[in-house]
């Protein structure tokens, strides 16, 4: 969970030069903030960034092993029938994909308002993944089905939540380099916009990953 700050923090950090002159450079060749503070050149945020994903994987790769090794301990493993929104939450994130490529596409042309437009909307559909996973709980919870009801919805709700929370993460960024004002730090934002889309990329990924293991490992 510890990402979720990581991110958010990494991408605040890139723009906090308000001046309008291009950024002095440190010694090795990054950028020195107008009091001589040294920042942290590009490639570190990428470094951190992987460091966090490998964090994010091995979690998930655990809860994985824990979900076949105890499906297959005794006869209490009883399956449920996931609710039908999870076939559009999936679509909907994986459409996500798209649009946050796009935006950053566009961005790289120097088309910051058709950058905008699809990163407010790559926002929106995480928004609406996220809507649709509670509903997707709300259905459970009409049919009888709650967290401590056996261990297949236990399982459910731990890996569903898990990964809510980590997309939660990535939405703040969203929304931080959406609406902060970047105009005195273009090559800031294409940082940070770049650094956002693969962690976007990462968890659209991770819950098809998730989706299957739940649809077929039931």
């Amino acid at each position: 969970m510890a990402m979720h700050g990581t991110l958010t923090e990494e991408i605040v950090l890139q723009d906090t030069d308000g001046s309008g002159g291009p950024p002095a450079r440190s010694d090795d060749g990054g950028e020195r903030a107008p009091g001589g503070k040294p920042r942290a050149p590009r490639r570190a945020y990428f470094t951190a960034l992987s460091l966090g994903l490998a964090c994010i994987v091995m979690f998930f790769m655990s809860l994985t092993s824990a979900f076949i090794v105890r499906k297959g301990l005794g006869g209490d493993w009883q399956p449920i029938e996931l609710p039908r929104v999870l076939w559009f939450t999936t679509f909907v994130l994986v459409l996500s994909s798209f649009t946050v490529e796009r935006a950053r596409r566009l961005l790289a042309q120097n088309d910051v308002g058709g950058y905008r437009v699809w990163w407010g909307i790559t926002t929106a559909l995480g928004l609406i993944f996220l809507v649709g996973q509670y509903t997707a709980w709300l259905a459970l919870r009409a049919q009888g089905v709650y967290l401590a009801s056996n261990p297949a919805s236990s399982f459910f709700y731990v890996l569903t939540a898990a990964h809510g929370a980590h997309l939660l993460g990535g939405i703040l960024a969203l929304l931080v380099v959406g609406l902060r004002r970047w105009s005195k730090a273009a090559e800031r934002r294409t940082t940070a916009v770049d650094v956002t889309s693969i962690y976007w990329h990462f968890m659209d990924g991770l819950w098809v990953f998730l989706f299957l293991l739940l649809f077929l490992g039931r």
